[in-house]
């Protein structure tokens, strides 16, 4: 295993804290509308697409630059290191990614290419374990889809879905527009913001050239959209945790800094571990999905510990920060619901273990 960051990564990275460290400064970052964050930022989508950060980590014959996941990883990370409001893991790691890898021409050009030039967004509604089931039954023209989707990120707004539907065949993968016939979009609003939505499928028919078919598809853009949250969740733990240990190196009382106490010297030591933990699972999975190994066990483990660190660093940065990490206009509060976003995305960390569980036993 190769933990060498790659020089692409490492650009891609700098570029995208750039352009969004003048996007936070500019103030938005803590601009809400009723008390909630708006879920995407139209101006700082174009910018990153004009910058060339939407494309670059995608296959050429998108468009891309033919960079891979560990550039995407890259890039996610940078955003969860803001929160900012840019749905990359939904329109691009997952989204035009997968059109990409599995569509046919014409299915590119007129599901990603919008998507890599800035001017499109997608919502990937993927399987999930437990209610909320989508159905697929074949017709002479296509699929006809019926069930829901839950807390679908960027449902509210998206211009393009992905969802994953059930046949007796297997798993099938569709894409529609957001104004298909028969297709309803609720908003819901979610821990960080109100880019979610309920997404009810009733009899809604999809032609031909909007199917993708196969298992394979389903289950990559599943693998994709996991290792993509655990990413963009390394981000946000490692600001908030820089963040806490300047604020305990700074913060005094009792004429000492807090940091100096050694239970709070104890709380950070614990949170930089996980910190450590979500970034060295993340990097095998990511290793192993780029050389194409069997990565179902190093994806299921850097889930867990996306979703258990995410618990603990989140908790961790508010207790340490006292009483301005629960008041909701300190950036504190920005880290800690984005935290609780990505572990309740990814699932609990008993779910993640029994997932590994069965992984171990069948190896």
């Amino acid at each position: 295993m190769d933990f060498t960051a790659s020089e692409a990564s490492i650009d891609l990275a700098a570029l995208t804290r750039r352009l969004l460290q003048a996007w936070a400064d500019s103030g938005p970052a803590i601009h809400t509308v009723a008390g909630v964050r708006p879920g995407f930022d139209v101006a700082l989508w174009s910018r990153l697409a004009s910058a060339g950060v939407l494309d670059a980590a995608l296959p050429q014959q998108v468009g891309g630059g033919g960079f891979g996941l560990e550039e995407q990883c890259a890039i996610l990370g940078e955003i969860g290191r803001t929160t900012a409001p840019a749905p990359y893991l939904a329109s691009i790691a997952v989204g035009a990614a997968t059109v990409g890898r599995f569509g046919t021409p014409a299915q590119i050009e007129r599901w990603a290419v919008p998507v890599v030039r800035g001017s499109a967004t997608v919502a990937p509604a993927l399987a999930e374990p437990g209610p909320g089931t989508v159905v697929a039954g074949r017709t002479p023209a296509g699929l006809r889809l019926d069930g829901a989707r839950t807390a679908v990120p960027s449902g509210a707004f998206a211009d393009t879905v992905l969802v994953e539907a059930s046949t007796p065949d297997g798993p099938v993968l569709a894409l529609l527009d957001r104004g298909a016939r028969g297709l309803t979009i609720a908003r819901q609003e979610v821990v960080d913001g109100d880019d979610a939505a309920l997404l009810e499928f009733d009899g809604v028919e999809v032609p031909t050239d909007g199917v993708l078919d196969g298992a394979e598809a389903a289950a990559w853009a599943r693998r994709r959209a996991t290792i993509g949250w655990c990413a963009w969740q390394l981000g946000v733990l490692d600001a908030a945790l820089h963040a806490t240990a300047e604020y305990a190196r700074t913060r005094e009382q009792f004429g000492k800094p807090i940091g100096s106490f050694q239970a709070v010297r104890q709380r950070l030591a614990d949170a930089y571990i996980d910190v450590d933990a979500v970034r060295l699972t993340l990097t095998e999975a990511v290793w192993r999905e780029t050389a194409g190994l069997p990565s179902g066990e190093a994806v299921a483990t850097a889930k867990f510990w996306a979703a258990e660190a995410g618990h603990r660093v989140a908790h961790t940065a508010v207790h340490v920060h006292g009483g301005v990490g629960i008041d909701t206009d300190h950036p504190t509060h920005r880290y800690f619901v984005a935290a609780k976003r990505a572990e309740f995305a990814l699932g609990s960390a008993t779910a993640q273990l029994r997932t590994l569980g069965r992984l171990l036993a069948g190896a």
